[in-house]
């Protein structure tokens, strides 16, 4: 491998593999060899900018740690199964400038039949396997993404977006374009928000001094022009027979090949690799003996942390695949592209995205998409900052308990961040259940006004942010017996579908919380204008899922809605079980996704979904712990870091004292740990000393 590098490229190798073991000392005690020609696929990603490749590895640990991809084994069942689905696979044949050809099939991709932790990994297992070859470090991949007979059920969204993310910033690979084969006029809106997605990565990238590169939209036909005929598929109308299987074989070999060098230092003999033209034709299927020796090398997996990974991420196969429903209506794009059997056209200006063009992301945007601004405005947006989870361990064992509670006390300290006007009205006031618990006047919900009465928009709740999701939740207190009405308005003017309620109805003795719905099953109850419906009732351990159907007379509509009520948090306090509210917040986030695809095309707001209702007594600490610890997941599994300052502090900027008290905000931070341990993110948290020198909460 030494004479396909330079001299000067040999002295950056040398220096890359320095910084990356101080890293690993630095950061995890990993006093591992790195393998020399691992550091040469992340400098040959970046042209041999160090600094870019040690970006790139840093994003690559966080990447595999984040979705699953440390260790796994493709002879498993499940992986075995995924892999001879044929959905992704390399071809061993170039395209024109000598990168390698990678497709995924979507009409093979059934979402609801595997999890993204098992596509990911099918992924990456044959990627690996594909960049043994200098010369697809070199020459770099072009991703054709194949729509060819593919039906909405086979689009998701999150998964598409996962992959996209890894190949553009997350993987040692020069991703050289991008193409959208034979797209159906449904997508038309994922791939404008892919538009915007890629762009983002695109400028980050530019500003590194990388290479521009480009995402294009095309029939059929239109592949000639970036692909050889000789190169491409039969069924993208190419001349070259397609051997999966062969393929398959190739990567398994492969991979006894890179693990006997690695246990043995006595390497099977060479495996092929990408030439150029097709694979050695001397690859055979492997023997028993051998595949039960790849068995038993060191490639095992948790299977708990796994099974219990898979769940989760099942749980979000179909999050965003209705995300695009409301831009059909706007008309984003140009009309779907055709397929036919005509020349290949001399251009395809009319169907390529070029993000060269600095005004791009602005012509095509609609004055009425009003969901890209709901996207890109919300206040718990990345903005830099966050710490990677061994950070947040080393933090957490730095400040203990004690400091934690030290911290807390600044953010009671801080003045309010806005006015309570309203709130203070005299006719609004009897509609506080605490006197001293307002709703900030510039993020408040209003309500329709009635009856000409201006005070009649009033009810003790404001909007709050989520991750990237402005409005996604509505933090509030527990109605009153004189604000049911209200509250029922509230539902139906948001749309909302899901409401979580973090208390009983009595405490300690105490009311706190009017009972506003109907209780009993087969039961209902009418609230002014509105009528609801109670039509099942399923307790669990620690929550009570109620499923309701809320009627407006007036109207003479229904909707349906979710209440999930979180019964184990006692008042003043957090959950004596962490697992016990990832599971419920599980469960949340799997009705909110329900409810989205319930709503069709009825719904023009977030493709996430209308807001989602909080509230405990006051609606400001148990309703606070909830929204945090549900930002602060999906940031740290969209990004890999964790800001719970941050986080905390643009909550409060919305909804004034939420996060009522330190105990609360610790547990923000014990319940992270507990879903990165639950995860598979970490395989242990040594925290001894955290709870030296406590002290009693407030």
């Amino acid at each position: 491998m030494e004479d396909i590098l330079t001299e000067a490229e040999e002295t950056a190798v040398k220096e890359f593999i320095a910084i990356i073991k101080e890293l690993h000392l630095h950061s995890n005690g990993d006093k591992k060899t790195w393998n020399k020609s691992t550091a040469i696929k992340f400098m040959m990603a970046r042209k041999f900018d160090i600094c870019r490749a040690v970006a790139l590895f840093e994003s690559h640990e966080v990447m595999r740690r984040r979705e699953g991809l440390i260790r796994f084994d493709p002879t498993s069942d499940t992986l075995r199964s995924e892999l001879e689905t044929g959905k992704f696979t390399i071809l061993p044949v170039r395209d024109n400038s000598g990168a390698a050809i990678a497709i995924f099939t979507a009409s093979k991709h059934v979402p609801m039949e595997t999890s993204h932790q098992i596509t990911l990994q099918g992924v990456i297992y044959q990627l690996d396997c594909a960049l043994e070859s200098i010369e697809t470090q070199r020459r770099g991949i072009v991703f054709i993404y194949n729509m060819t007979g593919s039906r909405y059920a086979n689009f998701d969204y999150e998964l598409s977006q996962k992959i996209l993310n890894l190949l553009k910033g997350g993987y040692p690979a020069r991703l050289k374009k991008v193409l959208i084969v034979a797209a159906p006029l449904w997508f038309k809106a994922p791939f404008r928000i892919f538009q915007l997605f890629l762009r983002e990565k695109l400028r980050d990238r530019q500003t590194e001094g990388a290479a521009v590169q480009k995402v294009f939209m095309i029939s059929v036909p239109q592949l000639c022009l970036h692909v050889p005929i000789a190169s491409l598929p039969l069924d993208l109308g190419g001349s070259f027979h397609v051997d999966h299987k062969l393929w398959l074989q190739h990567c398994l070999k492969s991979t006894l090949n890179r693990k006997s060098e690695e246990t043995s230092n006595t390497p099977l003999s060479p495996s092929p690799i990408l030439n150029g033209t097709s694979f050695n034709g001397n690859i055979t299927d492997l023997s028993a003996f051998q595949l039960q020796t790849f068995n038993d090398l060191e490639m095992d997996i948790d299977e708990t942390s796994s099974d219990h990974q898979n769940s989760i991420h099942e749980k979000h196969n179909s999050e965003e695949r209705e995300k695009e429903v409301e831009y059909l209506k706007e008309n984003l794009l140009q009309d779907a592209i055709k397929d036919s059997d005509e020349p290949c056209p001399l251009t395809p200006e009319s169907v390529v995205t070029d993000f060269t063009e600095e005004d791009d992301n602005e012509k095509h945007l609609s004055s009425s998409s009003a969901s890209l601004s709901i996207w890109e405005d919300s206040a718990q947006s990345d903005t830099g900052g966050g710490r990677t989870l061994e950070e947040f361990i080393e933090y957490l064992r730095t400040k203990g308990r004690k400091g934690l509670y030290h911290e807390y006390a600044e953010f009671k300290a801080a003045p309010p961040d806005g006015t309570f006007e309203t709130s203070k009205l005299k006719a609004n006031q009897p509609k506080n259940r605490y006197t001293d618990v307002l709703c900030y006047d510039h993020s408040r919900v209003k309500l329709p006004i009635m009856d000409d009465d201006p005070n009649s928009d009033y009810i003790n709740a404001n909007f709050v942010d989520g991750y990237k999701q402005k409005n996604a939740f509505i933090s509030c207190q527990g109605p009153l017996p004189k604000t049911f009405a209200d509250y029922w308005r509230m539902i139906w003017d948001q749309e909302s579908h899901v409401i979580v309620m973090t208390t009983k109805t009595i405490e300690r003795g105490k009311v706190k919380c009017g009972q506003y719905w109907p209780a009993e099953e087969n039961s209902l109850q009418e609230y002014g204008e509105f009528v609801v419906f109670n039509k099942k009732v399923e307790n669990f351990t620690d929550y009570i899922v109620t499923s309701l159907e809320l009627t407006n007379r007036k109207q003479n509509t229904s909707q349906e809605v979710a209440h999930m009520q979180f019964t184990s948090w006692p008042d003043y306090g957090v959950p004596p079980s962490a697992l016990a509210m990832l599971d419920f917040r599980d469960k949340v986030r799997m009705k909110q996704d329900e409810a989205v695809r319930l709503i069709g095309v009825h719904w023009q707001g977030h493709p996430l979904g209308p807001p989602i209702v909080v509230h405990c007594s006051a609606g400001i600490g148990r309703t606070g712990t909830f929204i945090t610890l549900d930002i602060s997941i999906n940031r740290l599994e969209a990004t890999g870091y964790i800001d719970i300052v941050k986080t905390v502090e643009k909550i409060r900027s919305q909804r004034a004292y939420s996060i009522q008290m330190p105990d609360q905000y610790v547990f923000c931070h014990l319940a992270l740990l507990e879903y990165a341990l639950c995860r598979g993110l970490l395989e242990d948290v040594d925290l001894s000393g955290f709870n030296d020198d406590d002290s009693e909460s407030e």
